[in-house]
């Protein structure tokens, strides 16, 4: 057992414990309060971190991994279609090796800003095979998507679960993705539904993202309408006055095992729909929305309708870093009427939720995932909460599963 003490643990479970301490034996908490409370309940050796805010390591609703090695690649693009044609035309220039070395440091650079558990989408699961265990904790989503597809829908899915076996130790999890519902047919997402239904899998779409995504759907028309076209992508649900959203929700698929990302572009109507509708998971990436310039997020709205909403970094084709500290900020001044707390629980609580780990991520409490992550907050007055949201240096000391990570 080993005692970490702080100035002030905040557990997102309660208010800030001043002059804490949290106990943890193996991967988990066994005890957490006042320094003086825990030594008394508890001996081993104890770790002073000084005058540092000891919280729950950060945890990133979406983001790709693959993409890292596309940093600062693509310039902002006229169209969403335009950024699509860019991405694809430099992955067709990237190796296995190039797909390889690009995860790994994407996860340097999610560990450099506090990050313990990431949920990333994975474009080619067969690479699964050739990682070791991830050096956090990940949920892996395999992307599936068949508008000219390279296997049958079936083996499709059969292929990505053969990339999942062996691998039940890995911290984490898996998942599927199907893409979006202009990649991916009604057939493909009703068998991706049943598979992970029977397999007890989560997933992840990306869905009313863009503009151009609502004019293919509900117009019939613009410039995704005619790149998909053009690639051979059945157009029959398209032109019909049918937002992104209803055409999904009329495929019957979505319900609470689904992490719906972005939600951007969304009508009246659509906010009937979603109030009368099942309670899927939203995972929102600002920074990633504000580079493809889309539509406000409607986070008063869909946070009304009770919503869970969690954050995430998207890929770094589309971002600056993967620092969910620099979400929050971001969402922060995009939201002022918002509590930093609630900001604060988008990027712990809420995500831990979305991938049904509520009883053991994103909180300080006994018997939960010893996940942590401390920061070195010089000034302790006013909202401690404020200044977590706030911090913008790499994050100096992290605690996965029980176990120091290096940082250097």
């Amino acid at each position: 057992m080993m005692i970490y003490r702080a100035r002030t643990v905040l557990t997102m479970d309660g208010a800030p414990i001043e002059n804490g301490a949290v106990a943890v034996k193996a991967d988990r908490v066994v005890d957490v309060g006042r320094n003086e409370e825990v030594r008394a309940r508890r001996s081993g050796p104890v770790t002073d971190l000084g005058e540092v805010v000891l919280l729950p390591g950060l945890i990133n609703a979406h983001c790709h991994l693959d993409f890292t090695a596309l940093h600062g690649r693509i310039p902002p693009q006229r169209s969403f279609a335009d950024w699509i044609l860019q991405i694809n035309g430099l992955r067709r220039d990237l190796s296995d090796e190039d797909y390889l070395a690009s995860i790994a440091a994407g996860f340097v650079e999610a560990r450099r800003w506090g990050t313990t558990t990431i949920a990333t989408v994975e474009s080619m699961p067969a690479l699964l095979n050739r990682m070791p265990a991830p050096p956090l904790r990940t949920w892996w989503f395999a992307e599936l998507i068949d508008v000219r597809p390279r296997l049958p829908a079936a083996e499709m899915l059969d292929d990505a679960f053969a990339r999942f076996r062996g691998k039940e130790n890995w911290p984490g999890g898996f998942g599927l993705s199907p893409h979006a519902p202009y990649t991916v047919s009604p057939g493909l997402m009703r068998l991706a539904l049943e598979a992970a239904e029977r397999n007890g899998h989560l997933l992840m779409m990306h869905l009313a993202e863009s503009a151009e995504e609502m004019e293919m759907f509900r117009d019939g028309r613009g410039r995704l309408f005619e790149l998909l076209k053009s690639l051979g992508r059945s157009m029959e649900d398209c032109g019909q006055g049918k937002t992104p959203l209803a055409v999904m929700l009329e495929r019957e698929v979505l319900d609470e095992r689904w992490i719906v990302v972005h939600l951007n572009e969304l009508t009246e109507e659509d906010f009937t729909r979603l109030e009368r509708g099942p309670r899927l998971h939203i995972a929102h990436c600002p920074r990633s929305s504000r580079y493809f310039r889309h539509a406000p997020f409607a986070l008063r709205r869909l946070a009304g309708l009770g919503f869970n909403i969690s954050l995430g970094t998207d890929s770094l084709a589309s971002n600056s870093s993967l620092s969910l500290f620099s979400e929050m900020q971001t969402v922060r001044d995009a939201h002022p009427w918002i509590a930093p707390e609630r900001i604060l629980e988008m990027a712990t609580i809420n995500p831990a939720r979305a991938l049904h780990q509520a009883d053991s991520l994103g909180k300080i409490r006994v018997g939960f995932q010893a996940d942590l992550i401390a920061l070195p907050i010089e000034n302790p007055r006013g909202d401690v909460v404020e200044k977590v949201i706030a911090w913008e240096e790499p994050v100096p000391w992290l605690l996965l599963a029980g176990a120091p990570v290096p940082l250097g």
